[in-house]
């Protein structure tokens, strides 16, 4: 049980550091993101993504007005 646990970590972990570097993340605070702790990653992944959603938010509105 514990090899299954530790490759499913690894796996979400892999996943979490190609995530982030696809958005340009490539450490936090000088620590290459391979050194981070799962939980880590998540939240810096939960970060730039709400970082990306308010960006979106607020961009300009390409509708058509009518005078």
């Amino acid at each position: 049980m514990g090899i299954l646990l530790r490759k499913a970590i690894e796996k979400k972990r892999n996943f979490l550091i190609n995530k982030l570097i696809n958005k340009g993340v490539y450490k936090k605070n000088d620590i290459h993101l391979f050194e981070l702790t799962l939980t880590d990653l998540e939240n810096e992944y939960i970060k730039i993504s709400k970082i990306e959603e308010k960006e979106s938010d607020h961009s300009p509105c390409l509708g058509i007005h009518f005078i």
